[in-house]
């Protein structure tokens, strides 16, 4: 993929970056008020027109981990205090935390240690393990319950390493809040895997039907 999907915006205190690979248009950055993101104007995104804390606090909305930012003032990203993994109705994984990921095949900007991301759930999408809203046109349909509880863990933070299995799951290992699409806290542990072929019936974990659908994970 070409250097050229990832975009920087430069300002006097901040830079930001936004790679359209992986962005899915959840519209948080637009939707913000104030003119930092302004459809149709050139540059789309302007730092200098927002205060710093501001820019840091409207990015970090993002989802996907599409956006970035460079703080020339401050901290990099904090790491929040909770690893979530977010079930979507109808839709994506989202991954909040101090994420280590592997296995993401040819998305450079997200190697190593990341924030954000919306991984693929439906098995359709064409930059898999992340999402690219595919879930829409395959009929995806996965309203979001979590039926299990996992085994408990004494704390939601640390490292939390996210792996796309070879024609497999997602393995998460590491201290993680599995939440419900209805928010709710569902599941606690250390360790799950999660399916990305869509063909679960133990959805958001693996059944193992990943091998019965011949699921190819590139």
């Amino acid at each position: 993929m070409s250097e050229r999907s990832v975009h920087h915006f430069p300002g006097e205190e901040i830079d930001v970056y936004w790679d359209e690979r992986l962005c899915i248009h959840i519209g948080e950055c637009v939707r913000a008020k104030g003119e930092l993101f302004v459809s149709g104007r050139t540059p789309w995104c302007d730092p200098d027109v927002t205060e710093r804390e501001r820019v840091r606090e409207i990015v970090e909305r993002c989802p996907s981990g599409a956006l970035s930012y460079v703080d020339k003032i401050g901290a990099p990203e904090p790491a929040p205090g909770e690893n979530a993994a977010v079930v979507v109705y109808n839709g994506p994984l989202y991954c909040h935390g101090e994420l280590a990921l592997e296995g993401v095949g040819e998305v450079p900007a997200q190697a190593g240690t990341s924030r954000r991301v919306a991984l693929c759930r439906c098995g359709a999408s064409a930059n898999k393990p992340f999402c690219d809203n595919s879930h829409r046109a395959a009929g995806f349909e996965d309203f979001g319950a979590v039926g299990e509880q996992g085994r408990g863990t004494f704390a939601a933070d640390g490292p939390l390493a996210v792996r796309a299995l070879p024609d497999g799951p997602l393995e998460l290992a590491g201290n993680l809040v599995i939440r419900a699409a209805s928010a709710r806290a569902a599941w606690r542990g250390d360790k799950a895997y999660l399916c990305r072929c869509g063909a679960s019936a133990n959805k958001p974990f693996c059944d193992g039907s990943h091998q019965r659908v011949g699921f190819k994970g590139d």
